[in-house]
């Protein structure tokens, strides 16, 4: 019995041309037909182009470009699923054709990737539509995190990730590790497709909504005499607009001229290359090696939850292909001892591991390991050997935090003042001064602050939050759910989602209400 990625509605943190799909186009969404309700399957098919009559030159405002070794072209090249005449595709196809600009900053996000997907696809012979499939899910989004707490370009909850072998603790997240993550997500696809006689249009909707809701819309045909293939499925909303919106997009990227959509180029080689570490490694001096800057080598490696690989590996980084020889250049030259900071800490009278793990930014786990301590007693007057960061903590929080609204990889935060709250008291919360808050906000330090109004708050002079990846996410109150359950399932606090959300002591939640929640992405994968 395989679990399913999704156990969830897939409302993830994502560009604005998924709220447009889901509330500007929402009717979609909720008119698709099941041509096996009717006994019809319309057959009005988009107009089509074979890929080889595709124009050679466009007008660049308008066309893609095209060319023989184009990545675009070799994606084209590899398509096999059918199904792009049914009238559920033809309104994704729409609605996507009406936000172009969205369409595109999404491939443009995704470009670092693609090729490399594309290479792991092609080399199991699987569709080449395959390498769309992270637009769907996460547009392309390594960081993405949904209500149901899956994550990375491929969306998976914590079960499955754990069971295809990525791994999730406080230093790494294998979900958002592109390189992993795109194996198990192949992998997975590969079992499905085999799960369901070859038929990749039931392996995609057991990917979304778990194999066992297709089986059991199946049998229901087959028991009612009806036919068994997806599109004449009974499936779940979200599930029948997912398949389609795998083919439209798909449709767009075979003619984007049909559309007024312009393809960026994209380089057909990959646009890393996968260097072996040979242990653990700070990213902040990884990115001196490789000449560039932190955000971008996060981007690369966004498993990564920390200012350093994980100690027990993986033991890599991707690399960009231009860097790659300078890096490993670097790597050789750089002595053992300067891979990764360390510090002595002397242990004092009445400390526990906990408060010094607390106090390092790291785990119990973490200081037992590297100190070879069999249990938690330490003793005064000792010393313990502690990782840290071998940079200034704003270098890592700058190229990591991606803003409390998901607006990219900024250090500063929108905080949404709720009733009770002062300058001072915000200050505190967040471990700064009132006169930085006054200071970015254009504020005289006494003026007065109203429930709603929106503060910014600069991370990098935040020691509570530098380094964190903040995501919002909108979590819809279920049957049986709990401020505390909540907070326990997020890794936050009560009190928080109290102040968020403007909610008095004594208020019940109740089905339906929607929560808003701020959320560590790099910590709740250790509260799954």
């Amino acid at each position: 019995m395989s679990i399913p990625i999704y156990m969830k509605t897939h409302r993830l943190t994502l560009p604005v041309l998924f709220i447009l799909l889901q509330s500007g186009c929402a009717s979609v969404n909720q008119s698709v037909a099941y041509p096996g309700q009717s006994g019809d399957v319309a057959t009005d098919a988009l107009p089509f182009i074979a890929a080889q009559d595709l124009p050679a030159a466009g007008n660049p405002a308008t066309l893609g470009t095209y060319t023989d070794d184009d990545f675009w072209q070799e994606l084209r090249s590899g398509f096999k699923l059918p199904g792009t005449h049914q009238p559920a595709v033809q309104r994704q196809t729409a609605a996507y054709s009406m936000n172009p600009r969205h369409v595109v900053q999404i491939f443009e996000r995704g470009s670092p990737y693609m090729a490399y997907i594309l290479r792991e696809v092609e080399q199991r012979g699987q569709p080449n539509e395959l390498v769309l499939l992270p637009f769907v899910e996460s547009a392309y989004d390594p960081f993405a995190y949904s209500q149901g707490r899956a994550a990375g370009l491929w969306q998976f909850i914590p079960g499955t990730g754990r069971l295809y072998g990525l791994e999730q603790d406080w230093w790494y997240d294998g979900r958002r590790d592109v390189i992993a993550s795109t194996g198990a997500a192949l992998d997975y696809l590969d079992k499905l497709h085999d799960e369901f006689e070859d038929d990749w249009l039931l392996a995609l909707a057991a990917y979304n909504s778990g194999s066992g809701t297709v089986r059991a819309a199946i049998r229901r045909n087959a028991k009612a005499g009806k036919p068994t293939d997806f599109w004449h499925l009974k499936l779940p909303k979200e599930t029948a607009a997912y398949v389609p919106r795998l083919l439209a997009i798909s449709a767009i990227v075979r003619q984007p001229d049909l559309y007024s959509i312009a393809l960026t180029p994209v380089d057909p080689e990959p646009a890393f290359d996968v260097v072996d570490t040979r242990g653990q490694l700070d990213i902040g001096i990884a990115a001196e090696l490789a000449g560039m800057d932190t955000k971008e080598l996060y981007q690369l490696n966004p498993g990564f939850n920390r200012w350093a690989t994980h100690p027990d590996g993986p033991h890599r980084l991707a690399i960009p292909v231009d860097k790659t020889d300078a890096f490993r250049q670097g790597l050789e030259a750089l002595p053992a001892e300067k891979r990764v900071k360390w510090v002595r800490h002397a242990i004092r009278r009445g400390e526990t591991l906990s408060q010094i793990a607390k106090r390092y930014d790291t785990t119990v786990a973490v200081l037992r390991s590297t100190n070879k301590l069999s249990g938690t007693r330490i003793r005064a007057g000792r010393h313990l050997l502690v990782p840290v960061a071998a940079r200034d903590p704003a270098v890592y929080a700058a190229a990591t935090f991606k803003g409390m609204k998901g607006t990219g990889p900024d250090s500063r935060i929108s905080y949404e003042v709720a009733a009770g709250d002062s300058l001072w008291s915000i200050a505190k919360r967040h471990r700064v001064k009132v006169s930085q808050i006054s200071k970015w906000n254009r504020l005289d330090p006494g003026a007065t602050i109203r429930p709603g109004q929106k503060l910014v708050i600069d991370t990098r002079h935040s020691p509570l939050l530098s380094g964190k990846q903040m995501r919002t996410i909108r979590y819809t109150v279920r049957s049986g759910d709990s401020l505390y359950r909540i907070s326990r399932k997020y890794n936050v606090a009560v009190s928080d989602l109290r102040r968020w959300n403007s909610l008095p002591e004594g208020k019940y939640l109740h089905p339906g209400q929607r929560l808003k929640l701020y959320i560590d992405i790099t910590n709740v994968a250790q509260s799954s």
